[in-house]
């Protein structure tokens, strides 16, 4: 039982990591620029994580881990912040890789739009319900950012592959927040958030999980892209 929570870590991460070095999808070749950005909004996500822990927004069963601790957070916490992101960049990857997938840039201009909108409001209505407020406040700024000021041109992508993603996420999540279990491995305090849950799982976490993967994906592919420039410029000077 203690070491419930890292082996849903380590299930979550070890086939995308044995087929990242596949042939035909060798995702393996940007894992640089994946670590890269993992690291760093692992460490914003940590930090949101030991600050809701403080206050007990949300906790962990000590029946379920191993007793090792960081920061106050178990160890098998700040794994799921690597784990998580790793399959979640992976799948965007191979799909982006073997589907066309995009919309017109007038409609994922509505749809950020009406999404933020109703994320901002949703968050400032429930102020005092931290983990929604908090939740659907940066997610709906991060959107806007993201969209009309980086101007990134594969958020329609993300959308659809979202909800594949979600399949895991149920399984994961739910096992987490007791689907299966006598007990809850993390357990959240309702008072802080909308109290609707999806079998198990807190409506908050769909919006949670959707915030951690696109700040992923967003540092991944300006890294990548940073990556494979310099690579081309060094081919073009060695060719030279």
């Amino acid at each position: 039982m203690k070491l419930t929570y890292f082996w849903i870590d380590f299930l979550t991460i070890i086939i995308p990591f044995v087929f990242s070095f596949h042939p035909k999808i060798s995702f393996y070749k940007n894992l640089k620029s994946f670590l890269i950005a993992n690291v760093l909004i692992a460490l914003l996500f940590i930090g949101w994580d030991i600050l809701f822990t403080k206050i007990g927004v949300w906790g962990f069963n000590s029946d379920y881990i191993s007793g090792i601790y960081f920061f106050n957070l178990p160890l098998e916490e700040i794994l799921f912040f690597i784990c998580i992101p790793f399959s979640c960049v992976f799948t965007y990857h191979c799909l982006n890789l073997f589907f066309e997938i995009r919309w017109k840039q007038k409609t994922e201009s509505i749809f950020v739009l009406i999404f933020s909108a109703l994320l901002l409001f949703t968050g400032m209505y429930f102020y005092t319900n931290l983990y929604t407020s908090y939740t659907f406040i940066s997610l709906g700024i991060i959107l806007i950012l993201l969209k009309y000021i980086m101007k990134i041109n594969w958020l329609a992508k993300l959308v659809i592959i979202y909800p594949i993603l979600l399949i895991p996420f149920f399984i994961v999540n739910g096992t987490l927040t007791g689907s299966g279990l006598q007990q809850a491995v993390v357990w959240y305090n309702d008072s802080e958030n909308l109290g609707i849950r999806l079998f198990t799982i807190p409506l908050e976490d769909v919006f949670y999980g959707f915030e951690l993967v696109l700040l992923n994906i967003f540092l991944y592919e300006y890294f990548k892209s940073k990556f494979n420039s310099h690579k081309s410029q060094d081919d073009e000077q060695n060719n030279y």
